[in-house]
């Protein structure tokens, strides 16, 4: 599977050059390093792939030894980072709004983030993932991501704001000191999501908008260029399969109800693509797995649950057909290995005839 469409704006590494050399690193090498390089950075609208996003991040933890180094980026953020965006969330009318208006345009930000705003009773989760990237650790960019939500949120709220709860599905660092005094508190880790609990009356409280002469010909130009950076069903489909797996109810049919399609409809636009459902869904299934099992301490009953699976024994079953071990061997393995970004084994060739 090929993920070079992915991509993100270089503005997401905006202060990473001054940052790494605060730090007495070089961060022209360690840009080279994840086949980028310093020049890009130079116009905040240049497009990098998402993966040497999460390489560079990774791999800058690994020479600086600053396991909070996102969140170091994070704090560097403003609504100017946003380029066109910032000026339509600007004139807002309520925090919750302006979160509706970043979610509509995410995609020009990043095409790998899928963002999911969920309304429970006087709170609102925030869930955010990254669709994953075969052997790339995601926790750096995960952590980057929820910060620049905060980060926005509190630009939209107020600078005194907290969320509720932060949350992280990887496991938790050496030391908390550091995102504790990024968020006003304690995050938790390997938890079933990414991202923020707020409160539903901190989000519905009243802004006084920036209606600026230049806000209408922002929202006409983003507007646009969303038209023009449509990714597809099937990339859809598998923003979709993440968002629905954890509520186990990811079936053909519902995602192509969200997709305003007839099941027959998406079955076809997958066949074109040379694609069932079923195969997209494993697909999806397998990257995830990787990343909790490498990533995240959660017990397998947990992981099972995130997937879709109603139970531990299917997913068991699931697992060992896919990967040729027990999910208790993978995890054995896999700890046996130096952290060098193995995956531990490699899941099967996919069988000659599609499963229906």
């Amino acid at each position: 599977m090929s993920n070079v469409g992915r991509l993100v704006r270089s503005a997401t590494l905006s202060g990473y050059v001054e940052l790494v050399e605060s730090l007495g690193r070089d961060p022209a090498a360690l840009l080279r390093g994840a086949g980028l390089s310093a020049r890009l950075l130079k116009d905040p609208e240049t497009l990098i792939p998402s993966s040497a996003l999460r390489e560079l991040l990774e791999a800058t933890v690994i020479a600086t030894g600053m396991e909070d180094f996102a969140l170091q980026m994070a704090a560097r953020r403003t609504f100017s980072n946003l380029g066109p965006i910032s000026l339509v969330l600007k004139e807002a009318p309520s925090p919750r709004q302006g979160l509706d208006t970043l979610c509509r345009y995410l995609k020009l930000l990043s095409t790998s983030l899928v963002t999911h705003v969920e309304d429970v009773g006087q709170t609102v989760i925030i869930r955010e993932d990254l669709l994953p990237t075969p052997g790339h650790a995601t926790r750096q960019a995960m952590e980057l991501a929820v910060g620049m939500m905060f980060r926005i949120l509190r630009e939209l709220i107020g600078p005194q704001w907290r969320p509720l709860q932060v949350c992280f599905t990887h496991r938790a660092p050496a030391s908390v000191t550091a995102h504790q005094a990024f968020f006003g508190r304690k995050p938790m880790f390997n938890q079933p999501f990414n991202g923020l609990v707020c409160a539903t009356a901190d989000l519905q409280k009243p802004r006084t908008p920036d209606h600026s002469g230049a806000t209408q010909l922002a929202r006409d130009y983003l507007e646009a260029a969303l038209r023009n950076r449509s990714g597809g069903t099937r990339e859809s489909c598998r923003e979709l399969i993440m968002a629905l797996l954890p509520g186990g109810r990811c079936t053909a049919q519902q995602v192509a109800r969200h997709l305003r399609v007839d099941r027959r409809t998406l079955h076809r636009y997958l066949s074109a693509a040379g694609q069932t459902f079923s195969e997209l869904l494993d697909e999806v299934r397998s990257e995830l797995v990787m990343r909790h099992l490498a990533e995240s301490d959660q017990p397998i009953g947990e992981i099972a649950s995130l997937l879709g699976f109603s139970n531990q024994s299917s997913f068991s079953h699931w697992f060992r057909a896919e990967f040729g071990c027990s999910v208790t061997q993978w995890r054995r393995q896999g700890q046996a290995q130096a952290p060098t970004g193995a995956t531990g084994p490699r899941r099967r060739p996919a069988p000659a005839i599609s499963r229906p």
